[in-house]
């Protein structure tokens, strides 16, 4: 916020001085505020620095936590050997084996019949002789009275979902002949299940439903044992995945569902973990030294590059794998962090597994050092978040002083302008009176020497 001083409007010979004068007022009025504009901008390039710092901070942080969860998971992948057939997607938490699944005889499907006879219309032949029919949906019954619906195939249709009973109504049209309409029962879901609608309650014989499609379970062997399942998404027979049964398997046919720990996984983590760490130490670097960015001197440096450290120099208490120097991760002599997946790639699978157990999890072993980094980066509660707000409240009080500043200057300059505008009136008063007092000599002295 800049001061424009007032145009000073005067008629005196003195006014562009009166001018002068004001401005000269008001430039040294506003230095205080030049003064706090200048800790404005400062403070804007401060907290654009810590936004940058925490950037990679987070990164950083998230790297951590991704190793903290392949700690918990073990890096498990999981696989079909024919996913035409099977797939499968991993669910919690699993162990590196294998599964078989032979003999799929069967895949659910929903029950779906219609009427075997049709009708002329839809509103007006009767659907049955008294209006009274039963509905059996496996081993649940509904009676159904038409009555209030209307002994029709509209009526029909509307009193069977009115039911809620977890079959589908409609009417099919075949478009052929003098009873093209049809009534259509679904299942809403898959499974084996008797679907009847008969004309006399509790009596098979009057059921008027095809029974082409009465629906069915999923039939498989699981490690040689029979499985039997109502749908094909299964969750509940193998701890941490879920798998579906696409189709029907032939002869002596076997599908693999294979759980294994994948190193390279494990290896595309560590190389995201050292990438995040040389980009966050080299934030911390660039607000060191003699090119120091706008960061230098704060605290926040230092209390940054020791959490970092500390992170890269966790060492576990016990196991095969202590510390990241084990899976290949080295700092050379400038601090700048290196992988050599070489070295990794060689580590025994017994040494993969005691990786895991180093990297532990979100609150344990290498894992639990993600507090110290959140605890400076954290968008809401860490160290980085509060200077940031303390910024913004010194920003703010800045502003409220630069606003009752300029006001007094306000005030001040219009005080001033006031009273030159008087002292400008009287000077032209003074200029008017010497001027006619300079004609009246003139005057007199052609009168008396007859010269000017």
């Amino acid at each position: 916020m800049s001061i424009t001083p007032l145009k000073f409007t005067g008629i005196s010979t003195y006014s562009s001085d009166f001018q002068k004068i004001v401005d000269r007022a008001v430039s040294i009025a506003s230095m205080p505020i030049k003064q706090m504009q200048n800790q404005q901008s400062d403070l804007i390039l401060k907290k654009q620095s810590l936004t940058a710092l925490n950037g990679t901070l987070q990164t950083f942080a998230g790297t951590v936590k991704d190793l903290a969860s392949m700690g918990d998971t073990h890096a498990i992948s999981v696989s079909s050997s024919n996913t035409s057939k099977v797939t499968v997607q991993m669910t919690g938490n699993a162990a590196a084996t294998s599964y078989t699944i032979t003999d799929i005889t069967s895949v659910a499907r929903r029950a779906s019949e219609s009427t075997v006879a049709g009708f002329a219309d839809k509103d007006t032949t009767h659907v049955d002789a008294d209006g009274q029919l039963q509905l059996v949906i496996g081993t649940e019954k509904h009676n159904i009275d038409l009555a209030s619906y209307g002994n029709n195939l509209n009526g029909l249709v509307e009193a069977i979902n009115d039911l809620d009973a977890g079959v589908h109504a409609s009417i099919l049209n075949t478009g052929s002949g003098t009873e093209p309409y049809h009534l259509s029962l679904v299942a809403e879901n898959t499974g084996s299940t008797t679907l009847q609608l008969r004309g006399t309650a509790d009596d098979a014989n009057t059921n008027v439903l095809t029974a082409t499609n009465q629906g069915a379970n999923a039939k498989f062997k699981l490690n040689g044992l029979q499985m039997e399942k109502s749908d094909n998404t299964i969750s509940d027979s193998i701890e941490g995945i879920t798998y579906n049964i696409l189709d029907t398997t032939d002869a002596d046919e076997s599908i693999v569902i294979g759980l294994s720990t994948n190193r390279g996984t494990l290896a595309t983590k560590l190389t995201a973990f050292v990438n995040a760490y040389n980009a966050a130490m080299g934030k911390v670097n660039s607000n060191i030294g003699e090119n120091a960015g706008m960061l230098s001197g704060d605290s926040i440096i230092g209390t940054t590059q020791r959490a970092l450290r500390s992170v890269a120099n966790y060492t576990a208490s016990s196991g095969t794998i202590k510390s990241l120097m084990d899976l290949g991760i080295e700092l050379d002599k400038t601090g700048t962090m290196s992988f050599d997946s070489s070295k990794f790639y060689s580590l025994s699978s017994s040494k993969i597994t005691a990786a895991f157990d180093f990297f532990g999890s979100a609150t344990t072993g290498f894992g639990a050092t993600f507090k110290t980094i959140d605890a400076i980066s954290n968008a809401y509660t860490g160290t980085i978040a509060q200077q940031q707000a303390e910024i913004d409240r010194t920003d703010r009080r800045l502003t409220d002083q630069i606003a009752t500043i300029s006001g007094r200057i306000q005030i001040m300059q219009e005080s001033l302008n006031t009273k030159l505008q008087l002292a400008d009136g009287l000077l032209s008063q003074l200029q008017g009176q010497q001027t006619m007092l300079d004609s009246t000599i003139k005057s007199l002295e052609t009168s008396t020497y007859g010269k000017n």
